[in-house]
C-alpha cells in the first residue's frame, strides 16, 4: 500500500504554453502629444518642431514607447512621423496607440515567432487565467497558429482543462 506518489501531469506528454512569457520584457512608456499642444487643443507646427527638437529622447532608450494623444484634438499625421524619427535611434520599439495597445502588438509579434514545429502533433495546453496583460487577441492568435499543427488544443491548467480542438482520426 505504500506506493510512491507519482505526478502524472509532470510525466505526461502535454506541452504547456504560458502566453505571459511572450509579453515584452522591456519597460513600456507613453508619449502623449497633448503635452505639446497650444492651449491643449491645437498643434502649431513651428512650436511642435521646436519642442520635438529640444526634447530629451535618450530617456526612451531600450524602452517600448506608445505614441498617442489623450485629448480630442486634430493631430496631423506628420506629427506621429516626426516623433517616430526621433524615437528610432533610442527606443527598443515604438508604435501608435496607448500602452496596452502597443503591448498587445508586441505580444502578437512575439507569438508569430514561435517555432511551430515544436508543437507538431502534440497535445498542447494554453495556460489561462494567470495574467491580465494577456489579451483575448493573444489567445485568438495562438489558436490560429497552433490549430493547423497540433493534435489537440486545450485551455487552462493540466489539472483542469477546457478542450478547444482535437484532430479527428481519419
Amino acid at each position: 500500500m505504500n506506493q510512491p506518489i507519482v505526478n502524472k501531469i509532470a510525466s505526461s506528454k502535454l506541452k504547456t504554453i504560458d502566453l505571459a512569457k511572450f509579453l515584452p520584457k522591456e519597460s513600456m512608456v507613453e508619449f502623449d502629444i497633448k503635452d505639446y499642444l497650444f492651449k491643449g487643443l491645437i498643434l502649431r507646427e513651428k512650436d511642435f518642431r521646436t519642442a520635438v527638437a529640444e526634447h530629451d529622447w535618450s530617456k526612451y532608450s531600450n524602452k517600448n514607447v506608445a505614441i498617442f494623444c489623450s485629448v480630442d484634438a486634430i493631430i496631423p499625421q506628420w506629427a506621429y512621423m516626426l516623433i517616430g524619427c526621433q524615437l528610432q535611434d533610442h527606443a527598443n520599439y515604438y508604435a501608435f496607440g496607448n500602452i496596452n495597445q502597443v503591448r498587445e502588438k508586441l505580444l502578437l509579434q512575439n507569438l508569430k515567432a514561435i517555432d511551430l514545429e515544436e508543437y507538431s502533433d502534440q497535445k498542447v495546453i494554453v495556460k489561462g487565467c494567470g495574467n491580465d496583460l494577456v489579451t483575448a487577441a493573444a489567445y485568438t492568435e495562438i489558436t490560429r497558429l497552433l490549430k493547423p499543427v497540433v493534435n489537440s488544443l486545450m485551455f487552462g491548467e493540466a489539472c483542469s482543462t477546457v478542450p478547444i480542438f482535437k484532430m479527428k482520426k481519419q
